[in-house]
Parts: C-alpha cells; sequence; structure tokens
C-alpha cells in the first residue's frame, strides 16, 4: 500500500507514545523514502505529554536509520475527537487546518513522467473483489493515461503478459470512489475486467499489440505468512446444532473466495477432503477470519495454530518467525510477566516504569511466534486482566535448538456421553475452567 504514498502521517497517542506496531509501519515508510508528518493524536487527555511522546519519536527514527531529511519532521498536535489542531500544544485551532497545510507543505506533490498513453506504467498494489465486477486491482499511475474498454495488459519481467480489456475504472474520491471514463497519472484507481491480476503485476497499455508500451516496474511481494491452522467440517456428535453452513464444499468455497481480496491468506487442500489447511499473518489474522465465518452462520473444527518455518536460502539454516511484544503492567505484577516470557525462551529488550506517573511498567521482550501460542491467557490471567499486550512480526531467525511448553497444565475432559449436572461440576470447577454449564450436552472426550 506504501508504493501508492507520497508522504505518510505518523499517529502517535499523546500519552502513550510509538507502540510495537508503529515501529513495524514506520520501518516499512522510512524503506520507500517517504516524508513523514507526525500527528500527536488525543492532545486533549489531562495526562498528555506531548514533549516526551515527540522525543520518542524522534529516538525511533534515529534507531530504524531515518535519513536527515526524515529525521527533521514536522509535527502537528491535534485531537480528532474534537476536531481541533495545532502546530504548538497550547496554541490550537478550532479545525484541521494546520494539519491539511502541514500535508500541503511537507508532502511532494505527485512526480508524473508523462501523461501519453503509450507510457502507461501501474504498479498493482492491492487487490478487492466485487460480485459482480470480480477481482479488481487497485494501483497508483505512475505514468501515462488510461481509459474505459483500453486493451491492456498485465506484465512482470521475464513474465509472459496476461491481456484483456478494461470493463471499469474507477477513482478514489474523499471517504469513497467514484467511476469514470478515464484516468492520467497521479491518480489511484481501482479497475476490474483481468480476473487474473495479482499484487506486483504492472499494468501497461496493449494497444497495438504492446508494440509501443513502457517496460513493466519492478514488482512487489506479499510478506509470507507464519502460522498455520486447520479448518475443517465439524465431525464431534453435536455437529449442526449452531451453524447453518455445515458442509465440506460451503467451507471450501468460502475460504477460497476469503483469498481474492485477503491477500496474505493463503488456503491449501489437505489429504482429507473435509480439512483445509489455512496460512496467515500471526495468530490474530486467522482468529479475525474464523470468528467472521462463524458470525456468517459457518460451523467449524478448528485445529491448533502452528508456526511455519523455512529455510535460508543463504545459509542452510531452519529460520523460525519472531515477534516483538510490550507488555504495559501494574509494577507489582512485572515480575510474573517476565517469569512467563522466561519461560517461552523470550528474550529481554527494555524494561522500564513508564513516566505517566501511573506506576506502570513498560516490557519488551523478543519472543518465537510459538512461545506466544496461548501465551496471551497466561499473562491476562498471571496480571487479574489488567496487562495491555501489543505484539508485530519482528523478522525470521535461526530457531531455537528447544522445546517451548506451550502449557503447563493438562484439560478437563468428559469421560462419557450425556448430561452435564450441578453436582458434578460443582466439584469439577476446583480443578480447572469450565466452558459449560449444568444441563447441557457433552460427549466423551470433549473438553
Amino acid at each position: 500500500m506504501l508504493n501508492m504514498c507520497d508522504g505518510v502521517l505518523l499517529v502517535v497517542d499523546s500519552v502513550e507514545g510509538p507502540k510495537p506496531q508503529t515501529r513495524f509501519v514506520l520501518d516499512k515508510a522510512l524503506r520507500q523514502d517517504l516524508k513523514v508528518v507526525v500527528v500527536v493524536n488525543k492532545i486533549d487527555r489531562p495526562a498528555a505529554r506531548p514533549d516526551y511522546v515527540v522525543d520518542k519519536v524522534f529516538d525511533l527514527m534515529m534507531e530504524l536509520g531515518a535519513s536527515d531529511e526524515q529525521i527533521d519532521f514536522t509535527t502537528v498536535f491535534a485531537s480528532g475527537l474534537n476536531g481541533i489542531s495545532g502546530m504548538d500544544p497550547d496554541d490550537m485551532q478550532e479545525d484541521m487546518k494546520p494539519l491539511f497545510d502541514a500535508i500541503r507543505d511537507c508532502v511532494d506533490a505527485p512526480s508524473v513522467k508523462s501523461t501519453e498513453p503509450e507510457a502507461l506504467q501501474c504498479l498493482v498494489s492491492n487487490i478487492d473483489y466485487d460480485n459482480f465486477k470480480g477481482k479488481m486491482g487497485i494501483a497508483l499511475i505512475t505514468a501515462g493515461t488510461i481509459k474505459t474498454g483500453q486493451p491492456v495488459a498485465l506484465a512482470r519481467p521475464d513474465t509472459p503478459k496476461k491481456t484483456g480489456r478494461l470493463t471499469s475504472l474507477f477513482i478514489f474520491d474523499n471517504l469513497g470512489k467514484r467511476e469514470v471514463e478515464a484516468a492520467s497519472a497521479g491518480e489511484i484507481i481501482m479497475f476490474s475486467g483481468l480476473d487474473n491480476v495479482e499484487i506486483g503485476d504492472t499494468l501497461i497499455t496493449n494497444e497495438g499489440g504492446g508494440a509501443n508500451a513502457a517496460e513493466p516496474l519492478p514488482p512487489i511481494a506479499v510478506e509470507l505468512p507464519t502460522v498455520r491452522m486447520t479448518l475443517g467440517v465439524n465431525r464431534s456428535p453435536l455437529a449442526g446444532r449452531e451453524g447453518k453452513f455445515l458442509t465440506s464444499r460451503m467451507i471450501r468455497d468460502r475460504l477460497f473466495k476469503e483469498t481474492d481480496r485477503n491477500v496474505a491468506l493463503q488456503v491449501e487442500e489437505t489429504d482429507s477432503a473435509d480439512k483445509y489447511a489455512v496460512s496467515g499473518r500471526g495468530q490474530l489474522h486467522l482468529t479475525v477470519l474464523i470468528e467472521t465465518m462463524r458470525r456468517e452462520g459457518f460451523e467449524l473444527e478448528v485445529g491448533p495454530p502452528v508456526v511455519i518455518y523455512k529455510e535460508n536460502e543463504e545459509t542452510g539454516e531452519i529460520e523460525e518467525p519472531f515477534e516483538k511484544v510490550e507488555v504495559r503492567v501494574p509494577e507489582e505484577y512485572s515480575g510474573s510477566v517476565i517469569d512467563l516470557f522466561n519461560t517461552r525462551n523470550g528474550e529481554l529488550q527494555d524494561m522500564g516504569l513508564d513516566d505517566g506517573g501511573e506506576s506502570m511498567s513498560v516490557i519488551q521482550y523478543l519472543i518465537p511466534t510459538r512461545g506466544m501460542l496461548g501465551l496471551r491467557s497466561e499473562l491476562l490471567t498471571a496480571t487479574r486482566g489488567t496487562a495491555i499486550i501489543d505484539a508485530v512480526f519482528d523478522s525470521y531467525r535461526p530457531k531455537l535448538k528447544v522445546d517451548i511448553k506451550s502449557r503447563d497444565k493438562g484439560s478437563l475432559l468428559a469421560f462419557e456421553d450425556g448430561v452435564t449436572t450441578s453436582f458434578g461440576m460443582e466439584n469439577a470447577q476446583d480443578r480447572g475452567k469450565l466452558f459449560v454449564g449444568p444441563q447441557e450436552d457433552v460427549y466423551k472426550g470433549m473438553m
């Protein structure tokens, strides 16, 4: 998505400052050599500390290797809820004009090489899907002009072209999009008519067989998934009681349809006709998909998450994904948090007290993704639900040659088919957490 930007607004909280996800997106923007306008939001909060937040942003940019021009960033203070902004936290205006002025003055206008039709170059940076128009590509027109009905091609270096004709063309207008007949360099467009469009393709003209077409741009790649789960038909004795969509065909169609717009998701067939391997960018990515399908009426059997290893092409070593985690927790629980991370082979990166005066400890760890599986619930239990946990993918690193215990307790299982009773649950509740209440059907082996 950053390939379509001319600059970025880095929005940070006036109290909390930069978070792990801030580091992730800022690093991507700096690598694209984009100019940054820092927006310190929620400046109206009583505990706001704008000077501290700006210093933290500066330190983060230095750590990420920003250029001198990027480090000399403009800072705007704002409250999105109240609709106020200003260049000084003590001198706020009752509108967003200072923010818009900063964008106009600090972000360069789009650079246009040519508007000639033959020079058309659009690097597809995102994909969407419409039930009526099919798969749609989203791209920034780097050069040239494009119009509806024009013969075009999708090209990559050293790859055969995929040809077709545009059936519809949209540009983005405020918060929506508007259909147009033509668009030129500098516009971000959405187009349909090429069902085999993929991220990284370059849209070029195919007039006259593409004899005078421009060369394709260097392609971009979608980041690979890090976690895999299996989803399939519910085969428990209680199947069919809650969902509307139960069959393997329905689940398969829904999963593969999701890949049309969810570009980081991968779905693969397995040896079983009733199960599918679904890979995504972390636990949250897959959790959102599962919850969305559940709300739509699907009934699923979900397997445990496992991390995806890969081999380093240069060294031949097996590598595993690591995550950077920040935990904000009351000071009295910091010892429990550290113990949990150490048992999962986490590496302490930083630790200190929050300067906000709330006796909160801020703990940062680098931990294997397989160590994070199931850790979030344990952290909340150990801290009485007070922990604020932020995690983001960091990198692939050599696999640790140790086994990480994901849990130190077993599960409570029903030993026969039947109905739960108050007497039986009263005896069981001292041994663990219960998922069911009295007078509910259970089957042998059910947790």
